[in-house]
């Protein structure tokens, strides 16, 4: 399993593992979406091409995760089964393959930067994120 839920006082949280920066980016998408309970295959589908930077790890995570709400809750729509990335230091390039939801309602806010930092593990990296709900 690349993620789980973890015990937070106020708001959401989990924990999420990749071997590396980008598998991290797409599995904690899937692990934002699943706290929400969204399912990927409802509606018309199209794509969308996303690139999000930050001036270090953590903050490319954060703002990949808030890009990801931002068009969701914008276009009423669901990000998943990303296609292709392309991680440039601190830079993202993705292929996101969406699907169009009516009546979307995100319980998640926000992604924050609340207790975030990325570890090193001996399978890659692990980092542990707060949502506001």
């Amino acid at each position: 399993m690349s993620f789980e839920e973890i015990e937070h006082t106020a708001d959401r949280a989990f924990r999420v593992k990749g071997r590396d920066l980008g598998d991290l980016l797409v599995n904690a998408a899937r692990a934002m979406h699943a706290l929400e309970g969204v399912r990927f295959a409802e509606g018309k589908s199209g794509t969308l091409d996303l690139e999000v930077d930050g001036i270090d790890a953590e903050s490319l995570l954060v703002n990949w995760l808030n890009e990801i709400l931002y068009l969701e809750q914008k276009h009423q729509l669901v990000c998943g089964n990303f296609q292709s990335y392309e991680l440039s230091g601190y830079r993202v390039r993705a292929r996101v393959q969406t699907h169009q939801r009516s009546n979307y309602q995100a319980d998640i806010k926000a992604v924050t930067f609340h207790n975030l930092k990325i570890h090193k593990t001996p399978e890659g990296l692990e980092a542990e994120v707060v949502v506001d709900v």
